[in-house]
């Protein structure tokens, strides 16, 4: 099956996004400090590659591309409520003279990385024809989710980004709008 004008697109769109991610966590994994973020850097990074050749290889071989990722389990047991305890955030210092990032300027950009990337995976798999392709982008999506849950946890748990538990009368206001329904 050929490529449409829009996967192509898509593709070239996606995989500008690899270089900027891998050369970006090339130098982020160089600078990271904090052993935890290093470990998740360096857990990741190798299946960024490998959803960049796997984009190349739709680009140059898409009759035979086989689009399979590797997508790591979510691992939910990171994540507990005691993160989000009326903890406030640092404040952020706005750095205009970079010479080296902090732990949190680098969790932050591949933070921003991943949701941006994961918005455009998912968009880009629903307006795409290839089955084989578009199983890959849902893969490729499924992939930012995971990687950007323990970027979040990680920091949120170093009051790097605001977690902020609703409160029962906030859950109580917003449930009261909406009641379940019966198909006849």
């Amino acid at each position: 099956m050929k490529l449409t004008i829009c996967e192509l697109s898509y593709l070239n769109e996606l995989i500008t996004s690899c270089v900027n991610t891998i050369t970006c966590m090339s130098l982020f994994k160089n600078q990271v400090t904090d052993e935890q973020l290093k470990d998740l850097l360096n857990t990741h990074f190798p299946i960024h590659v490998e959803d960049y050749n796997k984009k190349v290889d739709f680009v140059k071989n898409v009759e035979t591309a086989t689009g399979k990722l590797n997508v790591p389990e979510l691992n939910t047991s990171i994540f507990s409520e005691d993160i989000c305890e009326s903890k406030t955030a640092s404040p952020v210092n706005v750095n205009t003279n970079v010479t080296k990032l902090t732990d949190r300027e680098i969790a932050i950009s591949y933070f921003l990385t991943l949701k941006r990337a994961g918005k455009e995976y998912a968009i880009a798999s629903m307006e795409t024809t290839n089955p084989t392709l578009r199983q890959f982008l849902k893969d490729a999506y499924t992939m930012s989710c995971n990687h950007s849950y323990e970027i979040y946890e990680w920091l949120a748990k170093n009051n790097y980004y605001p977690i902020v538990l609703a409160t029962g009368d906030q859950v109580g206001n917003i449930s009261s709008i909406y009641n379940t329904i019966s198909i006849n």
